[in-house]
């Protein structure tokens, strides 16, 4: 036998496993959640109560005033442009600061990144009395500060106005460490050389930060973009623990409504056409943030 074709053999045989899996898990249901998106069909009995209604669930998708699937995406989108123009610079700014090499560097990244370890229904729980409006750490602060009249309650995650940013503000503080930590290894990776060359041609830190090493991390930063912003689209966890979508669907996100409907109201359909819209978004804004940067560079 031809070595090469002996070792394309060996290869697919050796990938073969890998490549079965990945197609079972993540490709076939694809495949089948936008099957199951054209249908309307109960997902207790799926086989015998399909009924083909083409686009209909996209359209009944945007169009239902049942469904709160623009409130839930519009959510999302905020999430996903605090999490780029505020948690982004603040981890960015963290990694600078660490990188430099400053006095107990390895403690103050295990602090940070600590949150990103804890399971999240913990985090979810910890806000929760954090929140609280009789005696959460929040409220008892802000009565010592003055900023509020002692006394006065505030419903941080039951007034609609302000449930969602509420909400919003642990899924931030949470993943700070996370992208801190992508980027303070960026950083680190930068060449010495190079600061010292900058430095010796009177260069300050930020233009050091500006001109050298920002420029260095940008693939690092990209992702960073892509993982932010995909991960406020499947946002769920922490909304849920925190206010399962309420007050009055203030803080529904994408996957709170799916979850809705798939399991609460028996709707694989619907379920399976909101997942579809979820890949393609993050789909789309990965493809997006890549010619930004293609752009950029």
């Amino acid at each position: 036998m031809n070595k090469k074709v002996k070792n394309g053999i060996n290869i697919f045989l050796f990938l073969l496993p890998a490549l079965a899996l990945f197609i079972g898990v993540l490709i076939a249901p694809i495949f089948m959640s936008v099957r199951y998106s054209l249908h309307d069909m109960s997902l207790l009995d799926p086989l015998t109560k399909e009924n083909y209604v083409g686009f209909g669930n996209y359209i009944k998708l945007f169009t239902s005033g049942s469904i709160p699937f623009r409130r839930a995406l519009t959510n999302s989108l905020l999430l996903a442009a605090l999490s780029v123009f505020l948690q982004l610079p603040l981890s960015l700014g963290l990694a600078l600061l660490l990188g430099k090499g400053i006095k107990g560097e390895r403690g103050f990244l295990s602090v940070f990144f600590m949150p990103v370890l804890i399971s999240t229904i913990i985090i979810g729980q910890l806000w929760l009395k954090i929140y609280n409006p009789d005696y959460g750490l929040l409220t008892r602060a802000l009565w010592a500060l003055h900023i509020l009249p002692e006394g006065k309650l505030v419903q941080w995650l039951g007034d609609e106005k302000i449930a969602l940013i509420s909400a919003f503000v642990p899924t931030l503080w949470q993943y700070v460490g996370y992208h801190m930590l992508l980027m303070y290894a960026g950083v680190k990776g930068v060449s010495p050389d190079l600061r010292e060359a900058a430095m010796l041609d009177g260069a300050t830190d930020g233009q050091i930060n500006r001109y050298i090493v920002i420029p260095s991390i940008k693939p690092i930063i990209k992702v960073s973009v892509i993982f932010a912003i995909t991960g406020s689209l499947k946002s769920y966890d922490l909304i849920k623990v925190l206010t399962d979508g309420g007050p009055f669907h203030a803080t529904e996100v994408p996957t709170t409504v799916m979850i809705n409907q798939l399991i609460l109201r028996n709707k694989a359909g619907m379920g399976s056409t909101i997942a579809v819209m979820l890949i393609i978004l993050c789909f789309f804004f990965a493809l997006v943030v890549n010619r930004v940067f293609r752009k950029d560079d």
